[in-house]
């Protein structure tokens, strides 16, 4: 293979689920079986970069200030559902199972891999909190150390004494498991079946 076939597989190799045979098969279909499809997703990429960034209320991929999330006014804005990533986000809106808002963290705590509360979305989260305009926060974080930390964290450095009610998803995801693995049926359980987080 030449230099520059590589150099397109170690860079595939580098996207979040594709191996070897994955990023192989990818860049043969592009460069080979159909050379016409690289220019479209090139095009698409680029527009994507510039176009593309996350609601500064939320932290939602948008095209604007707002997402379109937090720009429907058929959503009920007092109840947030908090989720590490927007996949997780993308996974809760295709089982039809919340009317409430979001709220994007890009990640969760994990002073083992050296993340804080800094390199989080918390600031923004703090700002809806002390706007007065959150009654329920639904913590559908996943179900491990690290999740559970982050749900503590925004229960006791965030919310605190505030009235805010503040519950985490039920059963149907597994521990270990993320949102994002969880089918329909399941993230629809979850939120229907949440508690009260202590």
């Amino acid at each position: 293979m030449t230099p520059a076939f590589e150099h397109l597989l170690e860079k595939l190799k580098r996207l979040p689920g594709l191996g070897f045979r994955s990023a192989e098969r990818i860049a043969m279909h592009l460069l080979v079986e159909k050379p016409e499809a690289l220019d479209e997703l090139i095009d698409s990429l680029q527009l994507a970069r510039e176009t593309v960034g996350r609601c500064q209320r939320c932290g939602n991929l948008s095209e604007g200030e707002l997402c379109e999330v937090c720009e429907d006014a058929r959503r009920d804005d007092s109840q947030v559902c908090v989720v590490e990533h927007v996949s997780d986000l993308a996974a809760i809106e295709r089982s039809s199972a919340w009317s409430g808002t979001y709220h994007v963290l890009h990640g969760k705590l994990s002073p083992i891999h050296g993340v804080g509360p800094q390199d989080l979305n918390f600031e923004a989260l703090r700002e809806r909190i002390e706007s007065g305009s959150v009654s329920e926060f639904v913590l559908a974080l996943s179900n491990d150390i690290e999740g559970q930390a982050t749900c503590h964290y925004i229960q006791e450095e965030l919310v605190g004494e505030r009235p805010i009610r503040v519950t985490r998803i039920g059963f149907g995801i597994p521990s270990g498991g993320g949102v994002s693995y969880a089918d329909s049926i399941t993230l629809r359980s979850a939120l229907e079946g949440r508690r009260s987080y202590e």
